[in-house]
């Protein structure tokens, strides 16, 4: 067995019962080695570098049906202490998604993570009622409704001038080109980060990701830190001249929003930045992307989205289900010993949800494998449930359904330009996300 069979390697314990597979043998869609491969053992649980590798990302899909049908609950190796579960049901990660007893709050989990980049993890997201709630009136105050509708005309521009910069007849990355610079104008814009300062700006924002998008390496925090050290300076100098200047942005807003005499403090103000960019960005790029794949590979589809403009609504919902470009949620914490699935998870244990596995389920979704711009109905859990339902899920729709539309009305002819079976998928374990995706038209 080679190196990358052995981090393949699975092993969990239901009734004295464990299974094990190769990475192989877990991607073959039709081989079912659960009935000829079980046995009496305790073997290591999934090395979380596994689930977030390349090779894996590109068809994770065969790998969760098998859990959801024979360990729908399992344990992850990690490099932290303590232990790490993945729920694979939909019925389980939605009630996770809702129990009280789990909390969000990984900086319990991490008494050492530096003061400086606290904010990172100390937002919103991390917080549990009434202090979410709190947090969430203030900030939606500022997100509002209006300001996200407005931004309409504006993503048109963005997405017109993009496509007419991108080269006709010969190749292109859509990602590089397209889906990645769309949403950080505009979330930049939305902000109110300088155009001088963008490129800056981007920069430090992918510098930072490995923390908020851990690939399952010790390297990911150490990675991570310089960028996020000046990305946090960066945002408190916004902060500070948003003060003194106040303009029309969402920094403005922030700095401004009060509630009974209550605002955010300098830190609250870093953490909701910082969610703003991750809901506004980082999400949307990647919907973008697996979303022109997905219809690049069902014309039928494609024709249907290009030909029934009121099916747009309904299309971007079924392309958040059938891409889940946020595979996984973020991780919560039993304040107690919780049990999904009949596992027992102890207290102190983390967990999250497949959120990927979840959107392909077949007890909630018909032919949950086939993509169906019209499905109806369509429960997906892309953006979570419940009071932490992603609050850039609005401008997420609003940027993928003006960017797809505008691309395959601009690039009629558009096809992809090598085999899809080659694409480069990004080494991450919360996402799914291509690294490129050369086209052309």
């Amino acid at each position: 067995m080679d190196r990358h069979d052995r981090h393949a390697q699975i092993s969990l314990r239901f009734s004295n019962r464990v299974t094990c597979a190769s990475s192989a043998t877990l991607l073959a869609p039709r081989a079912d080695p659960w009935a000829a491969r079980r046995r009496e053992a305790r073997l290591d649980p999934v090395n979380a570098s596994f689930l977030a590798r390349p090779e894996f990302k590109a068809d994770p899909y065969p790998f969760y049906a098998r859990m959801r049908e024979e360990a729908p609950v399992f344990p992850v190796s990690i490099p932290l202490p303590g232990q790490y579960w993945l729920l694979t049901r939909y019925d389980d990660i939605v009630a996770m998604l809702k129990d009280e007893r789990l909390s969000r709050d990984l900086l319990a989990k991490l008494p050492w993570f530096p003061r400086f980049a606290r904010p990172l993890l100390d937002n919103m997201l991390g917080r549990e009622p009434p202090d979410h709630g709190r947090l969430r009136k203030l900030v939606s105050m500022a997100f509002t409704p209006r300001r996200i509708d407005e931004l309409g005309g504006q993503v048109e521009r963005v997405c017109d001038d993009l496509l007419s910069a991108a080269p006709s007849g010969r190749p292109f990355d859509l990602v590089a080109d397209y889906a990645l610079p769309l949403p950080l104008t505009v979330i930049a814009g939305l902000l109110g980060v300088p155009p001088g300062d963008r490129h800056r700006f981007h920069v430090l924002v992918r510098g930072s990701l490995p923390l908020g998008v851990p690939t399952g390496s010790l390297l990911d925090i150490p990675r991570a830190l310089p960028s996020v050290w000046l990305l946090m300076r960066y945002f408190r100098g916004l902060f500070a001249e948003r003060r003194l200047r106040p303009r029309d942005d969402l920094f403005s807003a922030l700095v401004q929003a009060e509630e009974a005499g209550d605002r955010l403090s300098a830190d609250e103000l870093l953490g909701t930045a910082t969610l703003l960019v991750a809901a506004g960005y980082e999400t949307t790029v990647h919907l973008i992307a697996s979303g022109a794949l997905a219809l690049l590979q069902n014309p039928d589809e494609r024709a249907r989205f290009v030909e029934r403009s009121d099916l747009a609504g309904s299309a971007i919902e079924e392309l958040l289900r059938y891409t889940s470009p946020v595979e996984m949620t973020t991780p919560r914490i039993a304040l107690e010993d919780v049990v999904f699935a009949s596992v027992r998870i102890p207290k102190g244990s983390l967990m999250s949800g497949v959120l990927g596995s979840a959107n392909r389920d077949e007890s909630q979704f018909v032919e949950p494998d086939r993509l169906d711009l019209g499905r109806e109905p369509n429960k997906h859990v892309a953006f979570g449930v419940g009071h932490h339902f992603c609050l850039g899920a609005s401008l997420a729709r609003l940027e993928a359904r003006i960017a797809l539309t505008t691309l395959f009305r601009r690039r009629p002819a558009l096809r992809l330009a090598q085999a899809a079976e080659s694409l480069r998928w990004r080494k991450s374990l919360p996402l799914r996300a291509l690294t490129t995706l050369p086209v052309m038209s």
